[in-house]
């Protein structure tokens, strides 16, 4: 066995499975590629394009042989076949196995990885997605969970043994959704902060479990129920009736609808958890109002104050994720000023 071969086995499991995505052809640069690729994120991909690897903060090309360089012109460029062959394998070949999940215009790996997929749009009747064809762009990221994320915020986040109604906002690569997926971990599992309580997820991007097969790839703590590819407000109802979660935890939240489902899921007794794309109680506010104007019957008197009692906003400095600071629910600053204490990931 080979230097080379002995130093590919020790490598982190991911590396494996990243590598495990392209056929045995492209294997072999592959595995160059990621073993000086510790902190991968991205990898993208496109007919006739340089192939990109992105890193925190940076990007790098990669060349037909597998090596890092500096100029798009010296890059590997994706032909038409070997981008078909990538997606053959993917799919073990036979794509008509996978058209559920390709028309969501993404598959999720073992390990939690999830390749992003565009091309071709195949509309039905209804103008929904029925599938994409000819698929010619490709983003694989890179999942890796950070055990202990939110240990630092945990405090924070309990009145007395009570978990407290909580929202993470923060603008997208801030991490989020890695926030919320060890807070959940925490609170299924038991803390210093109160004992394990059962955890209801609605997973509708596949991206807090990473399941696979319905097999939560990430650990969501023991006491954890996933409902994986379910769009978020039927998803909330689906567990209330029939998982009786003591929590229940959702990404990225929008609309009066989401709103809604939140306000029935706390009426029931249970505590959320949930993130939201933003960066200030103002964004917030402007975002769980939207068509409350429609909705005054029901909102009226109701706003994310009144929801969540906790709120968390996340920012990347030099290319760390963190907290810039927890707000109370009357809007009260709880921390500020030691971003540093409280990185997340």
């Amino acid at each position: 066995m080979g230097k080379q071969q002995i130093l590919w086995q020790q490598e982190p499991a991911w590396k494996k499975e990243i590598a495990g995505i392209f056929p045995d052809f492209m294997r072999e640069r592959w595995n160059r590629a990621l073993s000086g690729g510790d902190k991968l994120q991205e990898i993208r991909i496109g007919v006739g394009q340089p192939v990109r690897l992105c890193f925190a903060g940076k990007e790098k090309f990669l060349s037909d042989e597998g090596f890092f360089c500096g100029s798009p012109k010296e890059a590997w460029h994706m032909t038409e076949r070997e981008l078909d062959e990538i997606i053959r394998h993917i799919c073990r070949y036979s794509p008509y196995a996978f058209e559920h999940e390709i028309r969501q215009g993404f598959l999720t790996l073992p390990g939690g990885h999830r390749i992003g997929m565009a091309g071709q749009v195949v509309l039905g009747d209804k103008g929904t997605v029925r599938n994409i064809t000819h698929i010619r762009f490709l983003n694989i990221r890179i999942s890796r969970q950070v055990i202990g994320a939110a240990e630092k915020v945990m405090p924070y986040l309990y009145e007395g043994t009570r978990f407290l109604n909580t929202l993470l906002v923060s603008p997208p690569g801030c991490g989020k959704t890695t926030l919320l997926r060890d807070i959940v971990r925490q609170v299924s599992s038991g803390n210093a902060c109160g004992a394990g309580r059962q955890v209801g997820v609605v997973d509708e991007r596949s991206e807090i479990g990473g399941s696979f097969m319905g097999i939560p790839q990430n650990d969501l703590g023991i006491r954890t129920d996933v409902l994986d590819g379910c769009p978020k407000v039927q998803g909330m109802m689906l567990l209330m009736r029939s998982m009786s979660p003591a929590v229940v935890a959702v990404d990225e939240i929008g609309g009066i609808e989401d709103m809604k489902a939140i306000f029935q899921v706390l009426q029931c007794g249970s505590s959320v958890a949930a993130t939201m794309h933003g960066n200030s109680m103002e964004d917030v506010e402007s975002r769980m109002q939207a068509g409350s104007n429609q909705e005054k019957g029901f909102w009226k008197g109701y706003g994310p104050k009144e929801l969540f009692e906790r709120f968390l906003f996340l920012e990347k400095r030099q290319g760390k994720c963190g907290i810039r600071e927890i707000r109370g629910k009357a809007g009260e600053l709880l921390f500020s000023g030691r971003w540093e204490e409280l990185c997340c990931g």
